[in-house]
Parts: C-alpha cells; structure tokens; sequence
C-alpha cells in the first residue's frame, strides 16, 4: 500500500515531536520545506531515520536531516544506514562532536564505505589475526589499531582497513603478511643493535633511516622464507599484485645476496646501510612494510628490559633457595647463575640457554624460558648481571608483573575498560547494537562461614530426600528409541504408517519396532542468579535457600553446572559474581560463597545473558542449559528499564538460542506473565511462589531438554 504524501504542516508536527523542539528549541521550518519536496516513500524513509538517530541525540538528527536529503538521490540507502549508524556509534564512543564529523563528512564515508566492500576490515579480523600471531615463536604480541604500520616490539599496529587488493581475500592475506613482517622485526632482531646511535651520527637521520628500513627488509623477508616458506610463497604473489616491477637493481646483488645470508643480523644491515649511502636504486619498501618508530621502540625495550631483569633475579633467587634445600649456607650470598648457549637450529637465534649454578644443571621453569627468550630477542645474550640472584630486600619485581584488575578499585576511579569483557546491548529505537557497550568484570564472592547451609539443610531435610529420588530416577531413566529395525516393542504409529504404503504399492518400511536405550548424560547448566537490590530480605534468603537445595540434588546427577551471580550499575559497572564454577567442587567453600551472597545494585540483565553464554559455550557438553533465577524485570537507573530493558535482554536470548543455549527463567515475580512470554517465549519461564518448588520446577526442565 502506498504512502500518502505528507504536507508541510504533518513534517513540522512529527519533527517537532522527534526533535522535542518544546525542549531542545530547534526551528524545524527549514527542514520541514525539504523534507516536503519529496515524494512519499522518501519522506517516510527520512522520517524513520530521523527517529532513530534521534532516539541517541536531537543534535545529531537535526543535522543528519539536511545532509541525508542531500545524498538521497545519489546514494544507495544501505550506505546511508550505515553512515548514519556509524554516526552513533561514533556518539556512543567519542561523544556528540565526534559523530557530528561523522554527519558532515559524508563523502569521506562513502569512500570508506567502497574500500569496506571489498576491504578487510581489522575490528572484523582481529580474532583470527591473534591466533595467528600467539602461534609464532618468541615473545607474545599484542594487536592493535593505527593510521600506519609499525610495532614498538610488543604491539603490532595494523590500519583499520586494508582495500589495496580487489578483494577481501586477498586483502586479509595482505594483513597477515604484515603481521609476520612485524613479528619478524621483533623476533630476529631488528632493534637488538642501537639503531639510534647511528642516526645521531648521521648527517641526514632520516635518509639513513630510509636505506637502513630497505635493507632490512630484504634481510626479514628471507627470514620468512626459511620460518614461514607457505606464507612466504604468498607474500611473493601479493608482491606482483602491489608492484608490477618487484626485482632490484642488480648492482645490489652483492649486497642482497648478504642480506639473505642465514647468518645475516642487524649488525650486518647496519654495515652495510653505512657503505651504501648515497648509492642509486637501493630495494624498496612495500605497503606492509610500515615504518620504523625508534622512539616508541626505545620506550617500551627500556621499561621490559628493567621489568624482565628484575623478574629473572627474583626467579634465580627462589631457584637457589630450593637448590640449596635446607643446607648450611648463608642465605644472604648473592648466587652467580651461568648461561650456556646449546646449540639449536630450530631457534632463529641458533641457540637455547642452559643455566648453571656452581657447575650444576639447573632445571629451567617455563617463566624463566619466557624471560630468557624475551631477554636474547632483544639483546642477543644474557648479560651477566642478569644471572646474579636477587639479594635480601632487594626491590620485589612482582610489581612489575601485570595483575588482574579489582574490579572495586576500578570502580573507586576514573574508570577505564582495561581488562573488561565489553559486550554489545541492542537499542530498540535505533534498531541496532551499541557496539561495546557493557564493561563487564568478574568478581569473587566473599564466603561467609556460618551455619546458613547447615539450617537450611535440616529444614528441608525430608524434601531433599525425595529430590534425590526424583534426580536418581532421572539418572537411570531409558529413552524410548522408535522406528527402529530391531526392537522390544511395535511402533504402533511406523506400522499404521508402513501399512498404509503397502497398500498404494510403496515399499515398505522395516523401522517398525520400539527399544529402551540408555544414554550417556553428557549436559550442562548454568544458574544465574539475580543479586540486585530488590532482592533484598526473603527473596534473597528464597534464592540462597533453592540454590543448595539445587546444588545437594543436581550432584546427585553428576551433570557439569556452575552458578554465577550478577548486578551493575548503569553500563559501565556489570558485574559477574562467580560463586561455582563449572570445573569446581560443591564443597564447603562453595557453600560459604551460596550463603555469602548478598543485594547489590540493579538488575541489567543482557550483558549477564550473553557473558553467561560464552561460558557454556566454552564448556564441552551435548545440552547445554541456562537457568535465570530473578524476582522481577530487567532494570537499572539509567534507560535501561521498560521497553529497552525487555527487548535487550529478549535479543540476548535470541542470540542464545542461536548459539544452541537452551535459556530458561524461573521467578517468584507475580507479574511476570506481562513481559516474560515475550522475552523467553509462552514455554520458557515458570513462576514460582515458595522456594521447594524450584528444584522440582529444574528436574520438570530438565527431563523436557534431556529426554
């Protein structure tokens, strides 16, 4: 059915109201004049896109309303959606300036976008670009986002997208290759001489620094060859794409022919860098070849180097100690480790390290063999001051070490994301994710010790026997096998149905018969616990109550299940409470965390949902379950409450369901039939009003998804 055309007067009211012009006290004349000149489908399709983008900022969707008409024309209407919705997210992310650009610069979008259809994008790829780094030898490295290509040794910054090949294939290899290339500036020693000292000792640095990058890519390249010939063999073919002419001169061959030498280091490089200056057509750079930052290599190589000494002594300390067993010496000496070089051809060094002590072979922990690599890769040797242990009172390198962020201290502070997961929460009204949306940390519950579990025990006592039947009985039940060619029984509804073939000429089925078969158990589950602040009192004392009795029956089973709590406070403060985990016994401990826990903040549940489900899905099992136990309505002080609560916490659920997690909701709340049918589906949620039926209300779904 067509749309009618809107009048003037229809624009204007429906963007005052988008624009809350009562407010905000934007003049919508003008774009209404526009808006009106259009035929109807444009308009409602400005108007729709207008609410949207409005729903995030009146601002930013007054101004997205002149450049979109502008484009409309011109521009193919997924673009535009995606323009406008990286206008948003720029908002999300950078604020309201940063997505105002992103409204006025248009055209550069488009540009973007072209490069994106057959680009590879590096937020697409990151994932599969780690995996391929983390299995390289030598020292573990980070990836991040940059406008160019370099690594300070322990980052390798990539660009964010990379459309020099025609397609994203192609230009997915291309980011491999430059992350072998980088690594391969780390891993055979690019920065091990002072490359700085020689550019101070040159009359133009950066003409230096240019012959000297040269050359050692001729050297890397070779390297790769030897550790990496199948990628090598692609970077040659990528090679020919980049560059028509990719030979060198040849009165270089000399120098190529050093530079490709297997005992070729950076030494070497820099020999010759000082020879051939001023020499003609000298090899190229390529695109993935980035650039060198000396400074920002020097920066981070100082820091790990005073770290990684520090760690080495205090190991070699420790070591000494456990060598010396109780004999009597003074503690306080100094102890002077050895390092022997054992030679190894797989090591692009050559060599491994083996340490002495006083002549001894020392066994050699895996922290020090990630020290001693690190510690060569960057200085071809350990010096011997490295080898002396650490004395008494000497400064303690564990504080070096990186540790794993309290979540409380983080919170205290200015906040920041290190070490968060960072999930997306789906906007109704914009039709789309938040991308990054909900900082997410881990937390341990305090255990308390008192005799909570030992009275809830003995106040169910009775039932939790006939729970343990209920549970036992399911574990030894017997699945009724059908349509099966041997058999006990007859399927009565296969022999009507074979029956019935035979009589219009059909061959007929031999899957007639019925047989008892038992299965092994091979399933999941996963409680989530509401702990926000509306639990407080009895529905808190109801929750911890199910939760042991849950516990005492389900270990009647043996089925792997964990039991997380969770909380927050607005998007930045999601917290997971880990009160089981799935590899951990139901002991004491377990219990004291079960009667530890305590109300907290609100009750935002998507991020709970999708962090829940990356923990069954990392569990191996067949079925996997999750099981929220909650007293009311997804909630928190900021919007997250009302229609945009229930429509993220249902997305998160649909994303569940995808993933093969069965997601099921039991609550005590008596007005959950108003929203839970729409979140879990009419069969996916129960309520409850006393605490004993849970267990029974789990065995019910469980016998359902199992059976």
């Amino acid at each position: 059915m067509a749309r009618t055309r809107l009048t003037f007067d229809k624009i204007c009211a429906t963007l005052d109201r988008c624009l809350d012009v009562e407010f905000s006290f934007l003049k919508t004349e003008q774009p209404a004049a526009i808006i009106a000149e259009l035929d109807s489908d444009q308009q409602g399709y400005i108007l729709e896109w207008v609410q949207r983008v409005a729903s995030t900022n009146i601002q930013l969707s007054y101004q997205f309303i002149t450049q979109a008409t502008a484009v409309l024309d011109r521009m193919d209407r997924g673009i535009i959606e995606a323009w406008a919705l990286h206008a948003m997210d720029m908002y999300d992310q950078s604020g309201l300036h940063a997505a105002l650009n992103v409204i006025k610069s248009v055209d550069k979008f488009v540009q973007l976008s072209h490069e994106r259809t057959a680009g590879a994008v590096f937020e697409d790829n990151v994932g599969v670009l780690s995996h391929f780094v983390h299995g390289l030898s030598g020292r573990q490295l980070k990836l991040a986002e940059a406008d160019c290509v370099y690594t300070d040794t322990e980052t390798l910054f990539l660009p964010p997208v990379i459309a020099q090949l025609q397609t994203t294939q192609e230009n997915f290899l291309l980011y491999k290759i430059m992350v072998a290339y980088l690594w391969a500036q780390t891993r055979f020693g690019t920065f091990r001489e002072s490359v700085s000292e020689a550019l101070q000792e040159e009359s133009d640095p950066q003409q230096f620094l240019d012959l000297f990058h040269a050359l050692d890519s001729v050297r890397l390249e070779a390297c790769i060859e030897r550790e990496l010939p199948g990628l090598h063999r692609e970077l040659n073919r990528i090679k020919a794409t980049l560059q028509a002419d990719c030979s060198t001169d040849p009165s270089w061959a000399t120098q190529v022919e050093e530079l490709c030498a297997p005992d070729c280091d950076v030494a070497t490089v820099l020999r010759l860098t000082r020879t051939a200056k001023g020499k003609d057509s000298p090899p190229r750079t390529l695109f993935y070849h980035g650039v060198l930052d000396i400074e920002a290599v020097e920066t981070v190589m100082a820091q790990r180097l005073e770290k990684e000494k520090a760690q080495l002594r205090s190991v070699l300390r420790q070591i000494a100690e456990d060598m010396q067993d109780g004999e009597a010496e003074d503690s306080t000496e100094q102890k002077q480790f050895e390092a022997n070089k054992k030679a190894d051809p797989s090591q692009p060094e050559g060599f491994t390290i083996e340490l002495t002590l006083q002549d001894q072979p020392v066994p050699i922990p895996e922290v020090v063999n990630r020290l001693t690599t690190s510690i060569v890769q960057d200085l071809g040797d350990i010096p011997d001051d490295y080898l002396q242990a650490a004395g008494e009172g000497e400064y303690d390198p564990a504080l070096f070490l990186e540790k794993e962020v309290d979540p409380d201290d983080v919170w205290k502070g200015t906040y920041h994301e290190e070490g968060a997961f960072l999930y997306n929460e789906w906007d109704f009204r914009r039709q789309h994710y938040r991308k990054s949306w909900c900082a997410v940390r881990e937390k341990d519950i305090t255990p308390v010790h008192d005799d909570f579990v030992r009275a809830t025990l003995g106040k169910y006592s009775g039932f939790i026997k006939q729970l343990r039947k209920t549970f036992e009985a399911m574990r030894d039940e017997d699945r009724l096998l059908k349509r099966q060619v041997h058999g006990d029984g007859i399927d009565i509804d296969a022999l009507v149905e074979a029956l019935a073939d035979a009589r219009d000429g059909s061959e007929m089925s031999d899957r007639l018969f019925t047989r008892m078969h038992r299965t092994e158990r091979n399933i999941a589950v996963c409680f989530m616990v509401d702990m926000s602040g509306s639990t407080k009192g009895w529905i808190n004392d109801a929750e911890r109550e199910s939760l042991i009795l849950l516990a005492e029956t389900l270990e009647t089973l043996g089925d792997r299940y964990a039991i997380y709590g969770f909380s927050g406070m607005a998007r930045k403060k999601c917290e997971i409470y880990r009160i089981k985990e799935f590899d951990e016994q139901y002991d004491s401990e377990v219990r004291a965390r079960i009667s530890g826990i305590t109300p907290q903040d609100y009750t935002r549940m998507g991020f709970a949902i999708r962090h829940l489900t990356q923990k069954l899905l990392e569990t191996e099992a067949r079925t996997r379950i999750l099981i929220t136990l909650s007293d009311g309505k997804p909630d928190d002080y900021d919007n997250y409450r009302g229609e945009y609560g229930i429509e993220d916490t249902r997305r998160a659920l649909v994303e569940s369901r995808r993933a093969g997690i069965h997601p099921y909701c039991i609550t005590i709340d008596r007005e959950a039939r108003d929203y839970l049918p729409h979140m879990y589906g009419a069969a996916g949620y129960t309520v409850i009003d006393a605490v004993y039926k849970l267990p029974l209300k789990v065995s019910d779904i469980y016998r359902r998804l199992t059976t």
